[in-house]
């Protein structure tokens, strides 16, 4: 059987949002976020838990903790590039800080809350770097006053997104725990626990790699994993196409106009297709995070 892949945001969350896997998590934000941030412990705020994808939608499948001195961390692994994506971004960190303070308590019972947005998209075609860090600056002067927000991207494809890459290309380009990770989870296909080379000989990693390799779905998160990676695989897809495209029209791969004009074309033939095999709108609208106003444009 083919294995499963953790930007899935479904393994992905099975594998760093549950108790007995807390140290793959810690690991997984020290290895983004400063000094001043390191995590010794966390506490999961919302654990894995598959009852609830009934009625949750792709979007809910991230995994929030909240540290020994209290800040706040969201994590979430993006599969598509959504309309208005750099907007939800920052909604989803506004619900992260004001959801801590209870009713009584004053403002300075607020903690830094810190998102981090893993992306198997170019979010940022301006920025050269995969892992980008954003806060509240002064304009003219560049110091930062409101010191509470934090935003991370991270954006795998600009690590690697030639699948003809060998284990040797990978390694040349890993050199901190971060390359690990996103190694881990753009290319852990050519990754086995006990043969690997000594830039990628972290226990972190063996233990991510052997969790992947358990990694049981019950009948109903295989069907939505299968789902996902379905929709994974078709953006991949229409990525290459939609750079072939910029080519014949002389733009330079990365465009954001031939990269938006494929996505989209991408997102439509995946709708239809699903549509067509008799699938119901509610699920279309998990699987693709769209609304299902949105799907049944399509009708």
């Amino acid at each position: 059987m083919e294995k499963i892949s953790p930007r899935v945001d479904l393994a992905f969350k099975k594998i760093f949002g549950v108790e007995e896997n807390k140290d793959l998590l810690i690991s997984l934000i020290n290895s983004i976020v400063g000094t001043e941030d390191q995590v010794k412990e966390v506490t999961l705020l919302n654990p894995y838990n598959p009852k609830n994808f009934k009625q949750d939608k792709l979007s809910i499948l991230d995994v929030k903790a909240t540290n020994q001195d209290g800040k706040r961390f969201n994590i979430e692994i993006q599969i598509s590039d959504e309309a208005d994506y750099d907007k939800r971004a920052l909604y989803y960190w506004a619900k992260l800080y004001t959801e801590q303070l209870k009713v009584a308590q004053d403002y300075s019972a607020l903690s830094k809350a810190i998102g981090i947005h893993i992306l198997n998209f170019t979010s940022i075609p301006q920025a050269k770097n995969y892992h980008n860090v954003f806060h509240i600056t002064e304009k003219e002067n560049g110091f930062a006053y409101f010191k509470d927000l934090e935003l991370h991207t991270i954006e795998l494809n600009k690590f690697t997104s030639d699948s003809s890459e060998e284990l040797k290309d990978i390694v040349a380009k890993t050199r901190t725990a971060l390359d690990i990770w996103v190694a881990f989870l753009t290319r852990h296909d050519l990754l086995t626990a006990d043969r690997l080379p000594k830039e990628l000989d972290d226990k972190n990693l063996k233990k991510a790699l052997h969790v992947l390799d358990v990694l049981n779905f019950s009948k109903e998160e295989r069907e939505l994993y299968e789902d996902h990676l379905k929709w994974l695989r078709i953006e991949a897809n229409t990525l290459k196409k939609a750079a072939a495209e910029a080519l014949a029209e002389g733009i330079s791969i990365g465009e954001a106009r031939g990269i938006e004009k494929g996505i989209e074309k991408g997102k439509s033939e995946l709708i239809k297709m699903m549509l067509n095999q008799g699938n119901p709108v509610d699920k279309i609208a998990k699987i693709t995070g769209l609304s299902i106003t949105e799907i049944k444009k399509f009708i």
